[in-house]
C-alpha cells in the first residue's frame, strides 16, 4: 500500500521541498526528461505561447507514442474482427488481443486469465456487475453497502437497482480526514447485506482504503466485494488474490493507455456462475428460437459484439510502458511530487486542503476562501496550467464537507517538481486576480 511518507529532515530544504536528486539517488533508473519526451502532447504551448502543465491525471493520463503506435499498427497491418475469422488477418488480430488479456490477468496478479472481463471502461465494469449480482444474487430488501466517498459510477448503478429491483442501499461515513469509518462499516452488516461496493482511491480525496480489510470484513459477514480501481491501479501494485476481492474495475485511459476500454476482474467461480448481462454475437454457444439459447463460457459470456481490439492492443501496449519503468517507482515519484505540492499549497493565505488522509495517493483537492472552483480552473487554464474543477462525479463526499466543488490536482509519472512550482505560482497569481 502507498503511504504517505514522512521525509527524513535531511531530505527536506528550509522550505520544506524535498530536492529531485534526492529521489533519483533512490531511483537512478528514473530519467523524468526521457519520460517525458515519450508523450507528444507534453510539447504543447497553449495561451501565449506558454508550455503546458498538464495536472488533470486522475481524470485521464496522457498517452505515450509507443501505445499509439501499437494502435496504428493495427489498423495498418491487421486490422479484421476476432474470434470468429480463420483468415490470416483475423488470427493475428485475436492472438493480439488475447495477449492484451493475459498481460491484464498478469498486471492483477489474477490467477486465470478468463477472469478478466474487458469493457469499455472501469463505469461498465462496476454496471455489468451491479446488474448481474443483483439480477441473480439478491432480492427486495437485500442490502449493498457502499461508502461515501465512491464516484457516481459506484453508486448510481445501485440506485436503479433500488429503484427497479427493491434493493437497500447502506453507506459507509467518512471521518473528517477523508478515511472510511471502520466501525461504522462492520455495524452496516445484517443478514440481508450481500455485497460491498467500495473504491480502492477516492478520486475526490485521494485517499487510500484497506481493501484487504474490507474485504476480509465483508467475506466473515458472507458478503462479497467489488472494488472500483481506476484511482489505484496506474500508481500502485495491484494483487487482487493477496486483497482477496471478488470483482476489480478499472480503465486504460487512466494507465497511459486509450479511452474506451477497461477491464473487470472477477473471480472465476463467480463469472461461471453469474449471468450475462448483454446479448449478441460473441457471448453463445448456440441460439435457438426452439431448443433455447446457450451461452459461451466466461470471460466471452460478458463481451457481447465486437469488442474494442485496436484499444485492447493499446492496452496492452500501456501496462508494458508502466512495467518498464515500474509501479513501485510510479508510486515513489508521485509521493515525492505530492509532499511537493503539498507542503508549497499549505503556505498561501486561505487554501483548505480536502482530504488528509493517512494512506493518500498523488491527489490534492483543495478550496480558497473568496475564489470559486470554477474561476480559479479558468483563469490558471490562461496562464497553462491544466487542473480539474468541479464536483468530480462524487457529489456525496463533497457534500459531506459542505461543498458543491473543489479543484484538483493530480500527478503521474511524467510531471516534475519545476512544474509543481509552476502551477504554485500560477495558482497565487489567480487567487490575487479574483480577490482583486
Amino acid at each position: 500500500m502507498v503511504t504517505r511518507r514522512s521525509m527524513p529532515q535531511s531530505d527536506i530544504t528550509g522550505t520544506g521541498i524535498m530536492q529531485i536528486h534526492d529521489f533519483t539517488e533512490q531511483h537512478p533508473i528514473l530519467d523524468v526528461d526521457h519520460v517525458r519526451q515519450e508523450f507528444p502532447i507534453l510539447g504543447r504551448r497553449l495561451h501565449d505561447n506558454r508550455p503546458l502543465v498538464y495536472l488533470d491525471n486522475a481524470a485521464t493520463t496522457q498517452t505515450p507514442q509507443t501505445v499509439l503506435d501499437a494502435m496504428d499498427d493495427y489498423y495498418h497491418r491487421m486490422n479484421a474482427n476476432i474470434h470468429r475469422g480463420i483468415h490470416s488477418l483475423a488470427e493475428e488480430a485475436t492472438q493480439a488481443f488475447e495477449n492484451a488479456r493475459k498481460h491484464v490477468q498478469r498486471f492483477l496478479n489474477a490467477a486465470d486469465s478468463r477472469e478478466i472481463v474487458f469493457t469499455r471502461g472501469a463505469t461498465e465494469s462496476l454496471n455489468l456487475v451491479a446488474n448481474v449480482f443483483v439480477r441473480s444474487e439478491m432480492r427486495p430488501g437485500d442490502e449493498v453497502i457502499v461508502s461515501e466517498m465512491e464516484h457516481h459510477a459506484n453508486i448510481v448503478p445501485w440506485q436503479l437497482l433500488a429503484d427497479t429491483h427493491g434493493i437497500v442501499i447502506r453507506v459507509i461515513p467518512v471521518t473528517e480526514q477523508g478515511e472510511l469509518d471502520m466501525a461504522a462499516y462492520r455495524a452496516l452488516f445484517s443478514e440481508r447485506t450481500k455485497l460491498v461496493a467500495v473504491t480502492h482511491v477516492s478520486n475526490a480525496l485521494g485517499t487510500i482504503n484497506p481493501v484487504a480489510e474490507l474485504a476480509r470484513i465483508a467475506h466473515e459477514r458472507g458478503a462479497a466485494i467489488v472494488v472500483d480501481g481506476a484511482q489505484a491501479a496506474p500508481h500502485q501494485p495491484v494483487d487482487v488474490q493477496a486483497l482477496d476481492v471478488d470483482f476489480y474495475a478499472f480503465s486504460a485511459h487512466k494507465v497511459y493507455g486509450p479511452t474506451g476500454i477497461g477491464a473487470l476482474y472477477g473471480r472465476l467461480d463467480w463469472l461461471e456462475q453469474l449471468p450475462p448481462w448483454q446479448g449478441g454475437g460473441e457471448m453463445i454457444k448456440r441460439v435457438s428460437f426452439d431448443r433455447g439459447t446457450t451461452f459461451a463460457d466466461p470471460p466471452h459470456k460478458f463481451e457481447a459484439g465486437t469488442p474494442a481490439i485496436a484499444e485492447a492492443i493499446g492496452f496492452d501496449r500501456a501496462l508494458q510502458w508502466v512495467e518498464r519503468y515500474g509501479l513501485d517507482v510510479i508510486s515513489d515519484w508521485e509521493q515525492h511530487l505530492l509532499l511537493n505540492a503539498t507542503e508549497q499549497l499549505q503556505t498561501i493565505d486561505g487554501l483548505r486542503i480536502i482530504g488528509n488522509a493517512e494512506h493518500k495517493a498523488g491527489v490534492i483537492s483543495f478550496v480558497v476562501d473568496g475564489a470559486h472552483a470554477q474561476d480559479i480552473g479558468l483563469l490558471i487554464d490562461q496562464l497553462g496550467v491544466a487542473i480539474r474543477t468541479g464536483h468530480h462525479c462524487a457529489q456525496p463526499v463533497l457534500r459531506r464537507f459542505g461543498l458543491e466543488a473543489t479543484c484538483r490536482a493530480s500527478f503521474a509519472l511524467y510531471n516534475t517538481p519545476a512544474e509543481i512550482d509552476t502551477f504554485v505560482s500560477a495558482l497565487r497569481r489567480v487567487i490575487d486576480m479574483v480577490r482583486g
